[in-house]
């Protein structure tokens, strides 16, 4: 893309999305018009006054917005589809209370912290100047498991959403790759793969790295242009909650 394209691009992204809705949480707040009693809170009330009547305290479900992250892959197969995902992560750090957001080639590094600056392209430039692994080899089985062993407790929950582009083209590993997206699904509340490999109708999930990652994800969508984009994260929006990645979207919207 031209350097005008590129600035339409990002700035479509910016206005497409729409805040993720407030999902109940495990926690309670003190509310006297909840829907539930606090016995507990009502049990210490009554205990300042000496056994005496009072009104039974209530207590209503604490709601927040899913933590979002971002898992981009920046091999050399990727190049052409992680610069504008890159886009998509500043734009949504600047929307969503909560984003963290990594690259991954031939090791996993963090950027979330050099995608707070208001000018996308100076973030950009960070990164490409940081990563040392850019535009190069992947290894996707290594990378999740450095993943999941240094970052799934610090920033996953059960109210987290992970958003993961790669192609799944993986070489020989020592690690299994099917392992760690188990362990990784299994750490958040929705597990979405974006591949830009579903661009072409003929599409076929043989690969052995994509027949690995494939039975534990939630959702398998095109990640080829900017209308993947948005379309994932309006789903996302109006359905939240986790389906079965059996049947992927073809480019034409039609469900295979």
């Amino acid at each position: 893309m031209s350097l005008l394209e590129q600035r339409e691009a990002a700035t479509l992204l910016i206005h497409e999305f729409e805040p993720l809705k407030k999902r109940p949480t495990r926690r309670f707040r003190a509310d006297v018009q909840g829907n539930r009693y606090d016995l507990r809170r009502t049990l210490r009330q009554m205990q300042r006054q000496s056994g005496g009547y009072i009104p039974l305290a209530r207590k209503r479900r604490v709601t927040r917005s899913p933590d979002v992250t971002l898992i981009c892959d920046i091999s050399g197969s990727m190049s052409h589809y992680s610069r504008m995902f890159l886009h998509f992560a500043h734009a949504l750090t600047h929307q969503e209370p909560v984003v963290h957001s990594f690259v991954f080639g031939t090791r996993l590094t963090s950027i979330g912290h050099r995608l707070e600056g208001r000018d996308v392209d100076q973030s950009l430039q960070q990164i490409a100047r940081d990563v040392q692994d850019w535009d190069g080899g992947t290894r996707i089985a290594e990378c999740l498991g450095a993943f999941n062993q240094r970052w799934t407790r610090r920033v996953l929950s059960r109210n987290s959403v992970v958003i993961l582009l790669s192609d799944g083209l993986e070489r020989d590993s020592a690690l299994d790759l099917g392992f760690q997206m188990m362990r990784l699904h299994r750490s958040c509340s929705c597990l979405i793969w974006m591949n830009p490999m579903l661009r072409y109708e003929q599409f076929e999930p043989k690969a052995a790295g994509i027949t690995k990652m494939l039975p534990h994800v939630d959702r398998f969508v095109p990640a080829h242009n900017i209308h993947s984009l948005t379309t994932m994260w309006r789903a996302l929006v109006n359905d939240p909650g986790r389906r079965k990645a059996s049947h992927y979207t073809t480019p034409d919207g039609y469900a295979k």
